[in-house]
């Protein structure tokens, strides 16, 4: 293998931000037409939550368990028996296509039997972006194949699909509502634009699956044959333990989607108290999440999703996996370190100009923003888990990660009742639980993995960490100092001024950080570019 092959994911990773970028972008614009048309309200929270469900899926089945499952065994099978491999995919989508359209059946059964009052939006809505599961987990399986097959453009490019729909949903249901604001009447327009979504983003893949197979690979034999049963074991066998820790993970998530929704769903009580979170808390977590998830789907998930393919191919290599592993980590926290502290700077001027107008009034802004804050430091912390999580993936030791999930878990949810409950911090105690929760998975995921590979945070890692903080406290230092003079957005304040305050201070942070990388000669700054190869 060449060292570009090598090293190739550093390239990967820059295709796979680049279009990440433009689909995180369009997510911005979705979520932009949402917070001005609709407002943050308990129409918004319905959707949000109805739409959340069908995510929790997408994450444990298509882009969770099955996808870790099923890359390790496609990558062996491309290089050794492309036929066998041909097989192997349309044996596991059609195998997952079966499982998921039975349990689509069960949950709009069990949804049916459930009761909606005139107040549950989210029950309304959940009949019909349930549709969406199925939909998006094979599609999301089918980008794993592409990814394989080094196809990452393909995978990246299909969020474009949901945020293009769901705009034009959007946009349709304010055309036809009244008063210039989506009402309840026309919110289903917004659920039946994920449905279609999915339609589209299943064609899509499963096209560029077909247009990608090996067209040498021939007719499979009975070799062949041996081949793919023992991997579909495999990706059975290594999956099913996944799912079943990630399935906690995944239920803690839509606890967490219940505890902030409970006031849409239930009521404003809760055993005869007050319940402490508003109509509004979904949809403010919501909008919180959108913002710190910009940067970490541009650069954490694409890095990771670049890298898993050449770890599984190294996994038998302790010395180039741990060399891969480590030169993962300093790219993610190069990214990853200057974007939690760049959010919490501008945060007010990223929220608002993303959300602010129309329904969306100051009040809203700073709601979010509270919530924002506590999400963004803890940034580096998810990038970081995205790229551990797939290295014990590669070396089949699902079960570490998820003992590891589990407890994060419970930790999790005695943070979110205690904070919620037990504090005034409201609706932004579930993202401090979060943030606190990420930090501990990382550094509990680190200390396994080195127990495996050897010290993975050795003074290769650690000293160029360093070099970045203290760049970062640089780039913090100038921002602040640019910020003080530039004119402060007040309770008047427009539009354009937070426009012109966000890019001023953005571009004042990247340039220092980056002229800082460039004069330190860190290697990090090419590896982000696609092109340095050097240690």
């Amino acid at each position: 293998m060449s060292e570009a092959d090598e090293r190739g994911f550093q390239r990967h990773a820059l295709t796979v931000a680049t279009l990440t970028l433009a689909s995180r972008m369009g997510g911005l614009a979705r979520d932009a037409c949402l917070s001005r048309l609709v407002g943050l309200n308990e129409l918004t929270s319905g959707f949000t939550f109805a739409f959340l469900v069908p995510n929790l899926f997408r994450r444990l089945f298509g882009e969770g368990a099955l996808s870790a499952a099923l890359i390790p065994e496609q990558t062996r099978l491309e290089s050794r028996d492309p036929a066998a491999a041909r097989r192997l995919v349309a044996v596991v989508l059609s195998g997952v296509a079966l499982a998921l359209l039975t349990l689509l059946l069960i949950a709009e059964s069990v949804v049916s039997l459930v009761p909606a009052d005139a107040g549950d939006v989210g029950r309304e809505l959940l009949p019909i972006t349930l549709v969406y599961m199925p939909l998006v987990c094979i599609a999301a399986l089918g980008g794993a194949v592409l990814q394989v097959r080094g196809r990452f453009a393909l995978t990246a490019a299909i969020p474009i699909i949901l945020n293009l729909c769901l705009i034009g949903s959007i946009v349709i249901a304010w055309c036809r509502s009244e008063g210039g604001v989506v009402d309840r009447d026309q919110i289903h327009l917004l659920a039946w634009g994920v449905v279609i979504a999915g339609l589209i983003q299943v064609a899509w893949t499963l096209f560029a699956v077909v247009r990608t197979r090996n067209p040498n690979a021939g007719r499979i034999d009975d070799r062949g044959r041996r081949r793919v049963r023992i991997a579909r074991r495999r990706v059975i066998y290594q999956a099913l333990p996944m799912i079943l820790g990630l399935g906690v993970l995944q239920l803690n998530t839509f606890l967490d989607g219940l505890i902030a929704s409970w006031p849409t769903f239930v009521g404003p009580t809760i055993f005869g108290m007050d319940y402490p979170l508003g109509v509004d808390a979904m949809a403010t977590i919501a909008f919180a999440s959108r913002l710190y998830e910009f940067p970490l789907g541009v650069f954490g998930i694409a890095i990771a999703t670049a890298i898993f393919p050449q770890l599984a191919r190294e996994a038998g290599t302790r010395d180039r996996f741990l060399a891969t592993v480590r030169r993962g980590l300093r790219l993610t926290l190069f990214l990853g370190i200057p974007a939690s502290a760049g959010i919490v700077l501008v945060r007010r001027e990223f929220t608002a100009v993303v959300l602010e107008g129309n329904a969306f009034d100051l009040a809203a802004v700073e709601a979010v923003v509270a919530v924002l804050v506590p999400y963004a430091v803890a940034l580096w912390a998810y990038s970081v888990n995205q790229l551990l999580v797939r290295a014990f993936y590669a070396r089949r030791l699902p079960m570490v990660a998820v003992r590891i999930a589990v407890l994060v878990v419970a930790v999790n949810l005695v943070l979110n009742i205690t904070l919620v409950f037990g504090t005034n911090l409201g609706v932004a105690g579930l993202a401090v639980s979060t943030a606190v929760c990420a930090m501990l998975q990382s550094l509990l995921l680190s200390r396994s993995l080195s127990r495996v590979l050897g010290r993975v945070w050795d003074g290769g890692v650690i000293g160029p960490a360093v070099r970045m903080l203290l760049l970062t406290a640089i780039m913090s230092t100038a921002v602040v100092l640019v910020g003080w003079l530039l004119p402060v957005i007040s309770d008047v304040s427009t539009w354009t001024t937070a426009l012109v305050r966000l890019l001023v201070l953005a571009a004042t942070g990247a340039a220092v950080y980056l002229a800082g990388a460039g004069v330190l000669r860190m290697p990090e700054l090419g590896w982000a570019l696609g092109r340095d190869r050097r240690s």
